[in-house]
């Protein structure tokens, strides 16, 4: 890792920033779209950059030097100060469902769509930054972003892709020498996001509410193009974009629930098109587990708990049906046939969520055939864990240790407050296992493949976030970093990133960035 990783840079008033041109080789399509998709505007300068950190090993996935990026003209670019050659910021429209409550007007409030590069692997990325300055989506807020829900967006999103979660990424943090005012005045900063796209079901619900069915139509074909293009010569497209949106929100849910993880905002202007997790605002990972479990503080109904997140995504995608049935009418031949064409669809997403759900959780215990009991095995477990508190990761975790023989039990019955619950669920487990081929060893290897032992633990983000705030020390988000990149593997002398958090030291509460 070079200085530049650990580190702020300052950018020097004086420095010629011709001397390192920043090559990103931009390709838009969106900015090709209709105007009124979005509206065109630069990101608000800021007053004294600082870079924090660079994602150098994403920068060259997307065919970009990270070298030129950390240059006192990279860090221009990345804090909105200076707009790349070949970018053309834009600021998207978008409407949203908020707790279930419709805004029709929402949009990027405090980002910028640079442009978009094509990475090494032949996909397409947006690049935004995220706290560049008012909109004219910003209904009256500052356009800008702290310190703290930017270094969360990174240390979660940075830890979804190492956990092999689809996931916006982040490649850049900068510090903006200003400080915005939220409950007090704290450090600002800007996110530079990179994302397969920036659209959504809000994207799709902007122009739906309005009646305008030729820019919905529009909007739907772009989708296909650049997330779907397989489906572009179906016999009905737009119910198969549908059944594609369905299909891949169906699978990353059950990623989270598998990871127990809790987003926390599951808005429809926060469901991504193209399957990404996107918006990481008061997301958490849950430690002792409880289906019931939220951490927003302004969720207060529960509405987004963990165990009610495939609910709300199912209802989120009933909305991006109803704005897509204008287009489907014309393929499925009368609106009776268009409306039992999305209800078809929307009916998958139960089974198809289920099934990954449970492919999964055979995988966490070890079970690679399967047999009849197995998901009532599993869910036995999990209301045990919930009856007993204990701890979801290191649950999982541990029971990779008892795979490999009964010696293995010590560490995780003292995770649940009753240890001979767990041992009536194990004789039962073990039993099962008896009629998988694998040896042990070749079982507990392949558990720990999908049961991690490093996750973002709420209280290691919190004193990570309030160590770069208050004491603009960037340590401890650089160590955590270090150890969330690699999630799976066991390593020494890293125990306390592992552990739950002592009750002196738990998180129950997480906090909205805006």
């Amino acid at each position: 890792m070079s200085s530049s990783d650990a580190s702020p840079i300052a950018v020097p008033a004086t420095a010629n920033v011709e001397d390192h041109p920043v090559r990103f080789r931009f390709e838009n399509t969106f900015a090709r779209l209709p105007e009124y998709f979005y509206v065109r505007l630069d990101p608000t300068p800021v007053a004294a950059p600082h870079l924090v950190k660079l994602n150098r090993e994403l920068a060259r996935s997307l065919a970009l030097d990270p070298d030129e990026l950390a240059s006192p003209q990279g860090v221009e670019i990345l804090a909105g100060n200076r707009v790349a050659e070949g970018a053309e910021p834009l600021a998207l429209a978008y409407s949203g469902h908020q707790f279930g409550h419709f805004v029709p007007r929402l949009g990027d409030g405090r980002a910028n769509l640079l442009g978009e590069v094509v990475g090494h692997d032949g996909v397409r990325y947006d690049i935004q930054l995220k706290g560049s300055g008012p909109t004219p989506f910003s209904r009256g807020g500052d356009g800008r972003a702290a310190l703290g829900p930017v270094l969360r967006e990174y240390i979660v999103s940075e830890a979804m892709a190492a956990l092999g979660v689809p996931t916006t990424r982040a490649l850049a943090a900068v510090t903006t020498g200003e400080r915005v005012l939220r409950d007090t005045a704290v450090p600002g900063a800007v996110l530079t996001r990179v994302a397969a796209s920036h659209l959504r079901v809000g994207t799709f619900q902007y122009f739906a509410i309005r009646g305008d069915t030729e820019a919905t139509r529009i909007l739907a074909d772009y989708a296909i193009s650049r997330h779907y293009p397989e489906v572009a010569q179906a016999t009905q497209p737009y119910k198969a974009l549908l059944d594609g949106v369905i299909a891949r929100q169906a699978r990353l849910i059950a990623q989270w629930m598998l990871l127990g993880f809790i987003h926390g905002v599951m808005n429809t202007d926060n469901t991504s098109i193209s399957g990404e997790t996107i918006d990481y605002g008061p997301c958490a990972f849950m430690e002792a587990y409880h289906p019931a479990t939220v951490f927003s503080s302004i969720d207060h109904g529960g509405r987004y708990a963990y165990g009610n997140q495939p609910r709300a995504a199912l209802w989120n995608l009933a909305r991006l049906a109803e704005t897509l049935l204008p287009v489907m009418v014309g393929e499925a031949g009368s609106e009776e046939a268009a409306v039992a064409a999305a209800n078809e669809s929307l009916a998958a997403f139960e089974p198809q969520f289920e099934a990954a759900r449970y492919s999964g959780l055979r995988l966490k215990l070890g079970l690679s055939t399967e047999h009849e009991g197995d998901s009532a095995l599993a869910e036995s477990l999990l209301q045990c864990m919930a009856d007993n508190r204990a701890d979801f990761t290191l649950t999982f975790r541990r029971l990779c240790d008892a795979a490999a023989g009964a010696e293995g039990d010590a560490g995780i019955r003292t995770r649940f407050a009753d240890p001979a619950a767990f041992d009536t669920w194990a004789a039962e487990w073990r039993e099962r296992l008896q009629k998988e081929p694998a040896d042990q060893q070749a079982r507990a290897t392949a558990m720990r493949r999908v049961n991690p032992l490093f996750i973002p633990r709420n209280h290691l983000v919190e004193e990570a976030l309030d160590a770069a705030s208050r004491r603009q020390d960037f340590q401890p988000f650089e160590e955590l970093l270090k150890v969330l990149s690699q999630p799976y593997e066991d390593r020494q002398d890293l125990e306390r990133y592992a552990m739950p958090a002592r009750p002196e030291e738990s998180v129950l509460q997480t906090f909205c960035g805006t």
